[in-house]
């Protein structure tokens, strides 16, 4: 009886172990995903590649920034006159709920808007991505540095 006892405790200790090391392995690929997306995400609106983040933008994408919200073609038309120089993405966390990944981080970025150049200060940023039969598509958008 005892015998039984020690081989089912043991048994149920490598159980828990495994368990923990299969849900450890899933997190990882998560958040291995976030970090790719939004490095794409940066890395596109650097090169100016406006086709790709069309394809992958939701249509009912938003996002806010100091001056306000923007819908979908409003965030476009941004992208599309930001002049960036270089940019640094730290301090990343992720997160994943269902179908969606939601990525905070700091950005540093060397970039000129409406003829300003901006400070390149990390800043805090946030991006949530929405796992559709598309693939995933960046559905919100939240930067929080100042414009001045």
């Amino acid at each position: 009886m005892k015998m039984s006892k020690c081989v089912l405790a043991v048994l149920f200790v490598f159980m828990s172990v495994a368990m923990s090391a299969v849900i450890a392995a899933g997190a990882e690929g998560k958040t291995g995903q976030g970090e790719k997306l939004v490095h794409q995400f940066w890395s596109d609106i650097a090169a100016s590649n406006i086709q790709a983040i069309e394809k992958y933008m939701a249509p009912g994408f938003q996002s806010i920034h100091e001056d306000g919200a923007r819908d979908r073609a409003a965030e476009i038309e941004l992208i599309k006159g930001l002049n960036i120089k270089g940019y640094s993405l730290s301090n990343l966390k992720v997160t994943k709920t269902g179908p969606v990944i939601v990525v905070t981080y700091f950005s540093s970025v060397q970039e000129t808007i409406d003829g300003k150049i901006l400070s390149s200060k990390p800043a805090p940023r946030l991006s949530a991505w929405l796992k559709t039969d598309k693939g995933w598509q960046l559905i919100i958008h939240a930067n929080l540095k100042p414009l001045q």
